[in-house]
């Protein structure tokens, strides 16, 4: 394997899961797409350094260098950093934030220390205790279709600026990675088709392909190493 992962839920609302890893030797891996953002601390090559990543509307294949280690903090959509718009960060546009000495880094204004996998919690709300985190409601109202005033054109406008895709997308993306899980925990291929709403195998293809960056039947054996893929809260995004 040349990435091995970690992970464990968070206490955090802001948060959706806490992960860490390590490479064992150099690489290419496929970055699957999210719909999330995430903090990354990076040690590599003798350097540590934080870095705010968006969104991801398409798989992509990602350089790993050797003995690497990672700790990311994976956000829930509709959280967002009002001074880092997700809309800006999509795509690997991503921003790294000053070193200072290795121990900490530079945001706002002020020195924080580096997160570590087991305090991940504590440091997100520090940040949310500075207003350098937001949430925005009508993101969970409308993953979660509770009723509201809201306009459905309402909350596809906040969607979409709170977590820097649409709702359209992050439904694509979502059913791509839960389908997946599914192939990767042993279903097959025609009962994915069928669970995850697809038109038909052809359908499922492209969508994997587009968004996990293998095709259905090299996920189902195993093929290449993914980022990290772990079993998708339930949302009800269509």
């Amino acid at each position: 394997m040349l990435i091995a992962f970690e992970d464990r839920p968070s206490d955090s609302p802001l948060v959706e899961r806490v992960w860490r890893s390590r490479s064992e030797q150099a690489g290419s891996f496929h970055s699957m797409a999210s719909c999330n953002w995430v903090m990354v601390v990076s040690r590599v090559n003798g350097r540590v350094f934080m870095t705010v990543r968006g969104p991801e509307t398409r798989a992509s294949v990602a350089e790993c260098p050797p003995d690497g280690e990672w700790i990311g903090i994976h956000f829930r959509l509709g959280s967002f950093m009002p001074e880092f718009p997700n809309r800006a960060l999509r795509d690997r546009n991503d921003s790294t934030l000053p070193d200072l000495s290795g121990l900490s880094f530079w945001l706002a204004g002020s020195a924080w220390e580096y997160p570590s996998f087991d305090n991940a919690d504590v440091f997100v709300e520090r940040l949310r205790s500075k207003g350098l985190l937001a949430s925005d409601p009508y993101v969970r109202s409308a993953l979660e279709r509770r009723p509201g005033s809201s306009s459905r054109r309402t909350e596809q406008r906040h969607f979409l600026r709170a977590s820097g895709i649409t709702q359209v997308t992050a439904r694509q993306i979502e059913r791509a990675r839960r389908a997946a899980y599914c192939l990767q925990n042993g279903l097959p291929i025609l009962q994915v088709v069928h669970d995850m709403g697809y038109f038909d195998q052809a359908h499922l293809s492209r969508s994997m392909q587009h968004f996990i960056g293998r095709t259905p039947a090299q996920v189902a054996r195993g093929e290449g190493q993914l980022s990290l893929l772990y079993k998708p809260d339930e949302l009800r995004l269509d």
